[in-house]
């Protein structure tokens, strides 16, 4: 399947407040980061995909089926892990992924056989007969990721999947993660706004703000654009500086830098020297490679930068 979810001016609301604006768009199979700031609309759009909201306008697709049809097959299509605990006490590690996998579709000896080796899988196997209340925050994200994937689903959903995790568990699940794309069955959309997360996991990213898609890129090819990134700090006449370079891409970001993005045979030494003529300083100067972030501010614009 070549498209994996379809939205036709897609539209939801919280009152008065826009969530999710007339979007429309497809994305095809891989992994998919899906980035932008908190309020953006990422999780609101998730819920929409997986029918838990229903969209005011518009008409959806998800692995070929309707976003409003209410098709209980959808469940087994679909894997997710949301960004909230939604643990049920008193059930350990082994009952809670199994009951997941039943709600799934997946019958009861099939559902604890799963649910024992995807434990496993997430490194679980020693806290499975544990009560999931005891479990820490990093364990908590383990059982989720574990109770997404019980049911070997075509598209997994991941909802800020290295939430409350210290920095080894963080990079222990940014590997699994990766280990589940590399082997190539199951389409991943990731949602986060940390950007290195989705640097690390991802082959794609859409960018969200104010509940819009407003760029897609590969991140490759984020690293590997036609132009270098120079950083700079400047005193002086920033107009007429800024002037001699107005064929090329420049922007102030909000921490006062100024970034051009110039050619990869343009000379460095000629920036020195149109500094010299226009009798700026350059306080700090810096050659950067192209990044997610420089793409995600230049999209979402230095008003949502912090």
């Amino acid at each position: 399947m070549e498209n994996i979810i379809e939205l036709e001016h897609i539209s939801f609301s919280y009152g008065k407040t826009k969530a999710i604006n007339n979007i429309s768009g497809n994305i095809k199979s891989g992994t998919y980061g899906l980035l932008g700031p908190n309020g953006a609309g990422k999780t609101t759009l998730m819920k929409i995909i997986l029918g838990f909201l229903k969209p005011e306008s518009g008409f959806g697709k998800v692995m070929g089926l309707n976003i409003t049809s209410k098709d209980p097959s959808v469940r087994e299509k679909i894997g997710y892990m949301s960004e909230r605990d939604s643990i049920i006490p008193g059930m350990n590690g082994v009952e809670f992924t199994s009951y997941l996998g039943r709600l799934s579709g997946m019958p009861l000896q099939e559902s604890v056989k799963r649910a024992h080796e995807v434990l496993y899988y997430v490194g679980l196997e020693e806290s499975r007969y544990r009560n999931v209340e005891t479990y820490s925050a990093g364990m908590i994200q383990r059982l989720k990721l574990a109770s997404a994937l019980v049911h070997d689903p075509e598209l997994l959903f991941l909802d800020e999947p290295t939430s409350g995790m210290d920095p080894k568990s963080r990079n222990e699940m940014l590997e699994l993660i990766n280990d589940i794309s590399n082997k190539g069955s199951m389409n991943i959309i990731i949602s986060s706004h940390i950007l290195s997360d989705i640097e690390q996991t991802c082959k794609s990213v859409i960018i969200m703000n104010r509940g819009e898609f407003i760029a897609e890129e590969e991140v490759d090819r984020i690293k590997n654009r036609d132009t270098d990134i120079y950083e700079m700090k400047i005193a002086g006449d920033e107009h007429a500086f800024l002037e001699k370079f107005k064929k090329f891409r420049a922007e102030k970001n909000y921490k006062g830098m100024i970034r051009m993005h110039l050619p990869p045979d343009f000379s460095s030494r000629a920036i020195f020297k149109t500094a010299m003529e226009t009798g700026i300083q350059i306080r700090h100067f810096l050659k950067k490679q192209s990044t997610l972030e420089d793409i995600f501010l230049s999209a979402i614009g230095e008003q949502n930068a912090d």
